[in-house]
């Protein structure tokens, strides 16, 4: 039986990372690590200190790689950032099976829907070209807008491209920080932790609507 969730007036807008796709797994977390030949401790924090840095787009893949590798006292070869790119972006095409059902049911009920994800420039083609791109009227990837979550100009950003007014964007992200960018403008916001949570605050706000 079709489950259809209608949300007429609003546009729903997805976060991808941890969302739509899963967390990154410990396989692909331990391909990263070998490919870098760095132990997770020292690894992992530097591969986040420069992750905004490149989901804004201000440093290549190249130089990004570049950057970790100085600070582990460790220098990457051309291969190895050919290598370390592959096995990281790996790491996050992955799925959420039940947050792409939700997906499915929103745009069977007619709601409009978007994606915003802070992410690299090379992950711009894969979302508009993914089976998941066909629910969503615009793709908007951080790197591409030269800005990342949770500046406010990003959300005013979506909203104009979109064509409405930030009381009527619905935002979901798992990260706090984020959402509550969203809600300082008036944008109405969901932390994602499940996908039992996401689809009860969806359904909670189709109710409304048909109220």
């Amino acid at each position: 039986m079709e489950t259809t969730l209608s949300i007429p007036g609003r546009v729903v807008v997805f976060d991808y990372g941890e969302v739509l796709s899963m967390s990154q797994s410990e396989h692909d977390k331990q391909g990263i690590l070998g490919a870098a030949g760095a132990e997770a401790a020292t690894f992992w924090p530097a591969y986040w200190r420069h992750r905004d840095d490149l989901d804004q787009g201000t440093v290549s893949i190249p130089e990004y790689w570049a950057r970790v590798g100085a600070d582990l006292g460790l220098q990457f070869g051309p291969a190895d950032v050919q290598r370390l790119w592959a096995v990281d972006f790996r790491s996050w095409i992955s799925v959420e099976p039940g947050s792409i059902d939700i997906l499915a049911d929103l745009s069977a009920g007619g709601t409009r829907m978007a994606l915003l994800s802070n992410a690299g420039f090379d992950f711009g083609d894969p979302f508009r070209r993914a089976p998941f791109a066909r629910y969503f009227e615009q793709v908007f990837v951080s790197a591409e807008l030269g800005m990342i979550k949770p500046d406010p100009e990003i959300y005013r950003h979506v909203a104009r491209e979109l064509g409405i007014d930030l009381s009527a964007m619905v935002f979901v992200d798992n990260k706090a920080v984020n959402v509550e960018g969203a809600q300082s403008l008036g944008v109405t916001g969901h932390v994602f932790t499940g996908v039992p949570g996401l689809r009860a605050f969806l359904t909670a706000l189709a109710e409304e609507a048909a109220a």
